[in-house]
C-alpha cells in the first residue's frame, strides 16, 4: 500500500507538472492584442491549468499523507478536468479548422473572407454588440499605429507577411485600388465598388478598415493561428495527463485492494 500511494504521489507531481505549460499557453494567448479585445476567450485555459495545479496538489497531499478520502476527490476532480480539457480542444479544434484566407497575386500577404471562417465563433466575435465593444478596444490599441513604424516603402509592405488582423483592420482590401502612401494611409481607390469595404476605409486613425468585413475575417484568422498553435501544447499536455490518471487509477485501487486484504487477514488472525 505504500509502495501503491509512492507511486500515486509521483504521478500527481507530474500532473503538477504538466499544469504549468497548460497555464503558459494561456497567459500567451491572454497576452495577445486580439484576445485582450475579447475577454471570454482570454482566461479560460489559464484557469484550466490552475484548476489542474490545484487538484493534482490535493492529490499529491492525499498520496503522500495516505489521506485516502482525498485521493478519492482528486481522482474524481481530475477526470471531470481531463473531460473538459478534451471538450476545449474538440471544440477548438472544430471551430478553428475552417480558414478564410486567400492568397493576393503579387503579395507576399493574404486576405480573409469573413464566410471562410466556422460561423459558431464568426457568429460570436461579429455580431453587433460583440463588435462594438471589440471595434472600440482595437481602435484604442498599438496594432495598427505600430504596424505604421514598422514598414516605410511600398515594396517593404507588399514584401511584407502581415498578420490576418493587420491585413484586414490596418489597410484597405487590394481589390479596391487604393494608392500606398504609408502602412496606414491609402489614397485614391480605382475600384470602389468591388467590395462593400472600399467606401468603409477612412484614413483617420480612429476608423481605418475597423468596421470592414476584412478587419471581422482578420480578426477572426488571428485567433485561428494563435489557438492553432497552443492546441499544440495542450494536445501533449492532455495527452500525459490522461497516462498519469490511468496509473494513479490503477495504483489506488491497488492500494484499496490491498488495505482489503490485510483486514482480511487480520480478521482470520
Amino acid at each position: 500500500m505504500s509502495m501503491s500511494n509512492n507511486i500515486t504521489a509521483f504521478l500527481n507531481f507530474v500532473a503538477f507538472m504538466c499544469s504549468i505549460p497548460i497555464i503558459a499557453a494561456g497567459t500567451w494567448l491572454a497576452s495577445k492584442p486580439d484576445n485582450e479585445c475579447i475577454h471570454w476567450l482570454r482566461w479560460p485555459v489559464v484557469f484550466m491549468g490552475l484548476a489542474v495545479m490545484l487538484v493534482s496538489l490535493a492529490g499529491f497531499v492525499g498520496a503522500y499523507w495516505k489521506k485516502e478520502g482525498l485521493l478519492g476527490v482528486y481522482l474524481v476532480c481530475m477526470a471531470i478536468l481531463i473531460i473538459l480539457l478534451l471538450v476545449l480542444l474538440v471544440l477548438a479544434f472544430v471551430v478553428t479548422r475552417p480558414n478564410g484566407a486567400y492568397s493576393v497575386p503579387g503579395k507576399a500577404y493574404s486576405e480573409y473572407r469573413l464566410a471562410g471562417f466556422s460561423s459558431w465563433l464568426r457568429n460570436r466575435i461579429t455580431d453587433g454588440d460583440s463588435w462594438g465593444n471589440i471595434r472600440a478596444c482595437l481602435a484604442v490599441s498599438d496594432i495598427c499605429p505600430k504596424f505604421n513604424s514598422e514598414i516605410i516603402t511600398a515594396d517593404q509592405f507588399f514584401a511584407a507577411h502581415l498578420s490576418p488582423i493587420k491585413s484586414g483592420c490596418c489597410k484597405p482590401p487590394t481589390i479596391c485600388g487604393y494608392q500606398y502612401v504609408n502602412p496606414i494611409v491609402w489614397n485614391n481607390p480605382t475600384n470602389t465598388i468591388a467590395d462593400a469595404d472600399c467606401s468603409i476605409w477612412n484614413n483617420d486613425l480612429n476608423q481605418l478598415c475597423y468596421d470592414c468585413d476584412a478587419c471581422k475575417a482578420g480578426l477572426l484568422g488571428n485567433l485561428r493561428k494563435e489557438w492553432r498553435k497552443a492546441n499544440l501544447i495542450l494536445i501533449l499536455t492532455v495527452v500525459v495527463l490522461i497516462w498519469v490518471y490511468l496509473i494513479a487509477c490503477s495504483a489506488y485501487r491497488n492500494a484499496q485492494t490491498e488495505q482489503l486484504f490485510e483486514r482480511y487477514k487480520q480478521g482470520w488472525a
